[in-house]
């Protein structure tokens, strides 16, 4: 089979940063730092959304890679810029790649995984030799700013991988993946309005907005990523305990504590990055990926496990050995 490497990495958050204080009460936003963990998140300004900070961050993986181009580009997010049509093509163009396959996926925070899956689909398939899987979110744009229980968490970002199929004799960067879904439990995190179904809001313009069932989603998104992670290392021959470092969605500090309890792995091996950029969906692995590169947490040759929850329900975790000389290109 086809093997697969990551060969570059790049990200990047729109300038503005907003902290808590701006936000919400003081007893509010020590709440959120507290339980939650997130001090800041950054906002997109006026005319900046999903597909620009797609492109920036695409530009910046496949300067990572040295590579001018790829045979086929993902996006993966949960706030394109339109309904219609899916934002890939846009971005491929203005990376310069106008006439290559590209295509969107919403598999809610879960999408860069998915999109991973699928492009190592294309690879060992032999329909591309190289793909920028890119994660791109305005979570800004989807949540209520008079609602307590989402406004808070967001952040917009995004960040990107090139994957390419492995040279003879290199090792490959992933081991097996696991991925799934629930649908009967859809509506714990949803956006009630706004598709095809119900096009437009029967109440209150607040359908708009994303809707979520805290403790439901918590418990789902504990035992779910645990488990995957369970089965990506067994999949791969490895254990728990052989696991250098957990990348972990970033949905809150809550829900990686209880992750980190329900698999008895060391909370000082799991790198956080949601203090400062917030819950960023689809955009959180990439994020963290280039920033525990860049700040050696991750170093060549170690083990570790991504892993990710979102709505839907959908979950992915793979294993992977961090490999050599790649460079991330961060904002």
């Amino acid at each position: 089979m086809t093997q697969t490497v990551l060969c570059g990495l790049g990200s990047w958050l729109p300038p503005t940063m907003v902290d808590n204080a701006r936000i919400m009460t003081p007893a509010a936003a020590a709440f959120v730092r507290r339980r939650l963990g997130i001090a800041q998140r950054h906002r997109v300004t006026p005319g900046s959304a999903t597909v620009h900070m797609a492109t920036q961050s695409g530009q910046r993986a496949l300067a990572s890679a040295g590579i001018p181009g790829v045979d086929a580009l993902i996006l993966a997010t949960t706030t394109p810029d339109r309904l219609c049509p899916a934002g890939a093509p846009e971005v491929a163009a203005r990376l310069g790649m106008t006439g290559v396959p590209a295509f969107d996926i919403n598999a809610g925070c879960s999408g860069f995984m998915y999109a991973c899956e699928v492009a190592r689909g294309l690879i060992a398939g032999k329909s591309a030799e190289t793909v920028l899987v890119i994660a791109a979110e305005t979570t800004s744009a989807m949540v209520n700013p008079n609602d307590p229980d989402t406004a808070p968490i967001f952040g917009d970002g995004a960040g990107a991988v090139v994957l390419r199929v492995a040279l003879p004799q290199e090792a490959p960067t992933f081991g097996p993946g696991v991925w799934g879904s629930d649908g009967t439990l859809a509506d714990i995190l949803a956006i009630p309005a706004g598709g095809a179904n119900r096009r437009t809001p029967e109440a209150t313009s607040d359908e708009l907005f994303l809707h979520l069932r805290g403790s439901e989603v918590l418990r789902n998104a504990v035992r779910r990523m645990s488990d995957a992670v369970r089965e990506a290392v067994n999949a791969a021959g490895w254990s728990v305990e052989e696991v250098d470092v957990l990348i972990a969605h970033q949905a809150n500090a809550a829900i990686s504590h209880a992750v980190a309890a329900a698999l008895d792995f060391p909370s000082e091996r799991m790198p956080s990055n949601i203090e400062t950029v917030g819950n960023t969906a689809a955009a959180s692995i990439p994020l963290l990926l280039a920033d525990a590169a860049a700040d050696g947490t991750l170093k060549p040759g170690q083990r570790a496990v991504l892993v990710s929850f979102g709505s839907g329900l959908s979950w992915a975790a793979t294993t992977c050995v961090w490999p050599e000389h790649v460079a991330p290109h961060t904002t």
